[in-house]
């Protein structure tokens, strides 16, 4: 795929107007989070939530590290993540928690990242996925038992109605 790096900025998230730009970022879908220097993190006064947490590293070596929440910009996106105090030596990352964040995906062709489209998210009614002959279900009428196979949500209408055909669920 390829590496490249970005420019982004950080944020604190409870004030705001303390910010530092980042001029190289390496994009590292392989990490779960953001790794930002320390001494730059302290500049911005984000503090550390999470002490201690321990990080195995892509040679393998196990690294203890704190997170803090901050504010991470790129472009015109704008997210809130957990970000790693990096120490001397730690590399300048901006991870795959941050990119879902952000709704941005890599382009490994053209080594920059793309809007990732719309949301997923979740239906208030089974929709076109419905046993077949099943009555549609009215929206906001659910049950709260959910079939894992239709991935849907059914109404107590289209539970009994998938009952007496004899669908049982999955």
């Amino acid at each position: 795929m390829g590496t490249f790096h970005i420019g982004c900025k950080v944020e604190n998230h409870v004030h705001r107007d303390k910010g530092v730009r980042i001029s190289k970022a390496l994009v590292d879908t392989g990490s779960e989070y953001t790794w930002i220097p320390t001494p730059k993190l302290e500049k911005i006064g984000v503090k550390r939530e999470k002490k201690d947490l321990q990080f195995a590293m892509a040679n393998g070596k196990v690294v203890t590290r704190s997170v803090g929440f901050a504010i991470l910009r790129v472009g015109r996106e704008f997210t809130i993540d957990e970000v790693v105090f990096a120490e001397p030596g730690d590399m300048v990352l901006l991870g795959a928690r941050t990119l879902e964040g952000l709704n941005l995906a890599v382009d490994p062709a053209h080594k920059k990242l793309v809007a990732a489209g719309p949301l997923p998210a979740a239906e208030a009614h089974a929709g076109p996925r419905q046993p077949i002959g099943a009555p549609r279900c009215p929206p906001l009428l659910v049950s709260l038992r959910a079939c894992r196979y239709w991935r849907a949500v059914f109404c107590r209408e289209c539970l009994e109605h998938a009952a007496n055909r004899g669908f049982q669920g999955h």
